[in-house]
């Protein structure tokens, strides 16, 4: 896994909007309102990054990406090179919190509610100990 990753995506100016290819990518198609690059750069970014990551997960090879002379345009496409830094689109996505639900005697949840118990935290130290894990934040 290479810390960032830069690729030519093609930016086709419709009447509807923004359409954005990533011709290395299949599959990458993320668009922005018409006459807005500022948010189709911002668009193309993250699914760049979104993308590579969910290709990363699933042990796919990452593709090399084109040369930008290589790109075939038509009157309304421009070529734009996004790059992406993939540290911190890891943390964030590996740090999210996910839904679990467990359940507990009623007199047991009452208690720990009386007692100002977060169950949550609790349930993650002591998940974390049980798989021997250091504490990450």
């Amino acid at each position: 896994m290479k810390d960032r990753y830069s690729y030519v995506a093609i930016f086709d100016y419709a009447e509807d909007g923004i359409n954005i290819e990533f011709p290395d990518l299949e599959g990458c198609y993320p668009c922005a309102d018409k006459d807005d690059t500022d948010m189709a750069l911002k668009n193309a970014r993250e699914a760049l990054g979104l993308h590579i990551w969910g290709m990363e997960q699933d042990g796919e090879p990452i593709p090399a990406p084109s040369s930008i002379t290589e790109i075939k345009l038509a009157n309304n496409q421009i070529p734009v090179l996004i790059d992406v830094f993939m540290p911190p689109i890891r943390e964030r996505i590996n740090s999210k919190f996910v839904k679990k639900t467990l359940s507990l005697p009623a007199w047991l949840a009452s208690q720990a509610d009386k007692d100002g118990v977060n169950c949550s935290k609790l349930f993650q130290n002591a998940l974390m100990e049980y798989l021997g894990i250091k504490n990450m934040s």
